[in-house]
């Protein structure tokens, strides 16, 4: 995963409490990390709020805090949101929007490519993609 890491062109790494204050400060800064850049930032923040938001409820685990990567190179915008709950990955539920809002539904509506990596232990990632084919050309 590192050498994937190190192929990106711009890198954004924040760590952050696994609070909602948390959750809306990662949208703040990947909103101006993104602007800085020029890149997109509207449904590229949504992604982040709703990542961040769930890495703050259903990934908590006391004292940890969970981290986000902002990571783009010429193709792709890769967003990152690693929390302390590697034992309880996402899933895509109808149930989400009854229970506790838009959750991985949106996700999925907005970003080109979702998924989750295990590990290190005892973390988990849950991370998003955007194709960017006109940046940078």
């Amino acid at each position: 995963m590192n050498q994937e890491i190190a192929a990106y062109k711009f890198q954004f790494k924040v760590q952050l409490s696994a609070t909602r204050r948390g959750a809306r400060l990662a949208r703040l800064l990947a909103t101006e990390q993104l602007r800085s850049w020029g890149l997109p930032f509207e449904a590229p923040a949504q992604v982040v709020a709703e990542l961040a938001a769930n890495a703050a409820s259903h990934g908590l685990v006391p004292g940890r805090d969970f981290r986000l990567a902002l990571l783009a190179d010429v193709d792709t915008l890769r967003i990152e949101v690693t929390d302390a709950r590697g034992d309880r990955l996402p899933a895509l539920q109808a149930s989400d929007v009854r229970e506790s809002g838009y959750g991985l539904i949106l996700v999925e509506a907005l970003a080109d490519r979702w998924g989750t990596c295990c590990g290190p232990f005892p973390c988990k990632t849950v991370w998003a993609e955007f194709d960017l084919p006109m940046w940078g050309r």
